[in-house]
C-alpha cells in the first residue's frame, strides 16, 4: 500500500505493514478492516489494492464496508437466506389452506350433527325407518371426517418436515457463515459479534478478557514455501489453539495470520499464563513436511491481551489488545504483553458500573 511505501522500505512482517498502514490511513482497527488490508497487502488481489488506494488517506467505514462487502461476498450473501424465506412463506401458505379447507368439512359436519339433532327432538316424525337412514347419514359422515383427519395430519406431518428441513438448512448456513473456510475455527463476523456481546450487560465485562496472536514473520514463510504451506501452517496452529484452549474458550481466525480467543471467568494473571501457554506450545511444535522432509519452522507467535474491564466497548477491547500485541512485535516477537503494562494507557472501572 502507499502510505508503507512512503514511510520507508516495507516490513518484512505482513502483520506490521497492516497495523502500519492502517494507522496511517486512521483506519479503525475493526476485524472486518483487517480482512481487507490483509488481503490488498499480501498481493494476491491486486484490483483490491487499487481500489483500497483510490479510497484516499482517510477512507470512510462506509466505503471500507462497500469494499468488504465486494470483494468477501462470502460473508455477506444474502441468497441462501431470502430462498428459504421464500420457502417458508409458501409452505406456511399451503399449511394455511389445508386448514381452511378442514374448517369447511368441519363445520359441513357440525350441519349435519345440527339437522340430526332437530329431527331427532320432534319424536311424533321420528320413525324406526327414519333413524336407520340418520344412523347411516351420520356413519358416512363420521367415517369421512375421519379419514379426513388422518389425510390433514399425515399432510402437515409432511409439511412440518419439510419447514423442520428448511432450519437445518438455515441452521448450516448460519454456521458455515460464522466459519473460517480454510482452519474450520470461528471467523472475524463470529468473533465480531462474541466481543460485541461481552458489553450487552455488565455483569460479564468484569469476567471476560481478549486475546490476539499473530504468526510472526509469516510473509517469510509464504515467500520461501509457497501459499500451500502457509495454509497448512495456519491449520496447524488454528487446531493447536482449538484443542488445547480451556473448555467453553472462544477461538477465531480474524485476519490472514491473526487469531483471537475470547477467555471467561479468569484473572489477568490467569489469562496471561493461558496465552503464554499457548505461545509455548506452538514455539515447541515441529512445522515440517515434503519430501524429503522440510523444516519450515521456527513458527512463533507474539501476543497481546486486554480485559474488559479495561475497555469502553468492543472497539475498544480490540484496539487495546491490538497494541499489546503490537508491542510484542516490536520487543522482539515471541512473547506476551498486558495492556495493563503499556505506559499511557487508560482503563476503565467497570466496579462502579456493577449492577447487584
Amino acid at each position: 500500500m502507499q502510505p508503507v511505501v512512503a514511510s520507508g522500505e516495507p516490513s518484512n512482517d505482513l502483520a506490521t505493514d497492516v497495523l502500519t498502514t492502517m494507522r496511517q490511513m486512521h483506519v479503525t482497527a475493526l476485524p472486518r478492516n483487517y480482512e481487507i488490508f490483509y488481503e490488498a497487502l499480501s498481493g494476491s488481489n491486486p484490483r483490491l489494492s487499487l481500489e483500497l488506494i483510490e479510497l484516499g488517506s482517510y477512507p470512510t467505514q462506509d466505503r471500507l464496508d462497500q469494499l468488504g462487502r465486494k470483494y468477501f461476498a462470502q460473508n455477506h450473501d444474502q441468497s441462501i437466506v431470502e430462498q428459504a424465506r421464500e420457502i417458508v412463506a409458501q409452505e406456511l401458505e399451503d399449511i394455511a389452506r389445508i386448514l381452511r379447507r378442514e374448517q369447511s368439512h368441519i363445520e359441513k359436519y357440525g350441519q349435519i350433527l345440527d339437522q340430526t339433532s332437530s329431527g331427532l327432538r320432534n319424536r311424533e316424525l321420528v320413525s324406526k325407518e327414519l333413524l336407520e337412514k340418520i344412523a347411516g347419514a351420520m356413519s358416512v359422515a363420521t367415517n369421512s371426517t375421519i379419514d379426513h383427519g388422518k389425510e390433514i395430519a399425515n399432510t402437515l406431518s409432511e409439511k412440518s418436515a419439510e419447514l423442520e428441513s428448511v432450519k437445518s438448512k438455515l441452521e448450516e448456513y448460519k454456521r458455515l457463515a460464522d466459519t473460517d473456510p480454510l482452519t474450520h475455527i470461528w471467523n472475524r463476523r463470529a468473533f465480531d459479534k462474541e466481543i460485541a456481546a461481552i458489553y450487552n450487560g455488565n455483569k460479564g465485562i468484569l469476567f471476560k478478557a481478549l486475546i490476539l496472536a499473530d504468526i510472526d514473520r509469516f510473509k517469510e514463510v509464504n515467500d520461501r514455501h509457497g501459499h500451500p504451506v502457509g495454509d497448512k501452517i495456519l491449520k496447524i496452529i488454528a487446531d493447536i489453539l482449538q484443542s488445547s484452549a480451556s473448555k467453553g474458550m472462544f477461538v477465531a481466525r480474524t485476519g490472514g495470520e491473526e487469531f483471537a480467543l475470547v477467555v471467561g471467568g479468569a484473572s489477568e494473571q490467569t489469562t496471561f499464563e493461558i496465552a503464554d501457554r499457548l505461545r509455548l506450545l506452538i514455539e515447541q511444535t515441529p512445522f515440517c513436511g515434503g519430501q524429503p522432509s522440510v523444516d519450515y519452522g521456527p513458527i512463533t507467535l507474539s501476543m497481546g491481551i486486554c480485559m474488559a474491564s479495561e475497555a469502553e466497548c468492543a472497539d475498544d477491547l480490540y484496539s487495546k489488545a491490538d497494541r499489546a500485541l503490537y508491542r510484542s512485535k516490536v520487543d522482539g516477537r515471541n512473547r506476551v504483553t498486558r495492556y495493563s503494562e503499556l505506559a499511557g494507557r487508560a482503563g476503565k472501572n467497570w466496579m462502579l458500573y456493577r449492577k447487584e
